[in-house]
Order: C-alpha cells, then structure tokens, then sequence
C-alpha cells in the first residue's frame, strides 16, 4: 500500500507555498524561489526555499516536498 503524497507538479512549482509540520528555529513558512542551477545553468533537481520569517534560503530536492509527513500545501 502506497502512503499518501502531496501532489508536487514540477512546472508549477516556483512560487508556490509551504508549511513545514515540524518548525526549527521558528521557521514554518515557506515559499519555493526557484530552481538550484548547475554550473551550465540548467535547473537541477533542486529547489530554494525561502523561510518567510527569517528571509533564511535552503535548498531541497524537489520530491522531498511530496512528503505529508514534513511538508503541507500553503500556508497553515
């Protein structure tokens, strides 16, 4: 049986809105900036993400966002 996922579209995901269900350092909202780039500039498979409150980037692989279990859709 498969565990449930996030529906993660990769041609949509720049801009979209994050909620991480375990905060570190008071840093719970997130927004997707863009893709990580390689030395030729094509995107890699993964992304910055922008802590609202810290301004803080960190990059993630893309798929880890599928994940219920650390990531919610939008801001809760």
């Amino acid at each position: 049986m498969s565990r449930p996922k996030n529906p993660v579209q990769r041609n949509k995901i720049v801009g979209s809105k994050w909620t991480a269900c375990f905060p570190e350092n008071r840093e719970k909202h997130f927004m997707v900036l863009g893709w990580v780039l390689d030395e030729d500039g094509e995107p890699t498979e993964e992304v910055n993400l922008e802590a609202i409150l810290t301004g803080n980037v960190r990059e993630i692989h893309w798929r880890d966002l599928e994940s219920v279990e650390k990531w919610r859709i939008g801001w809760r």
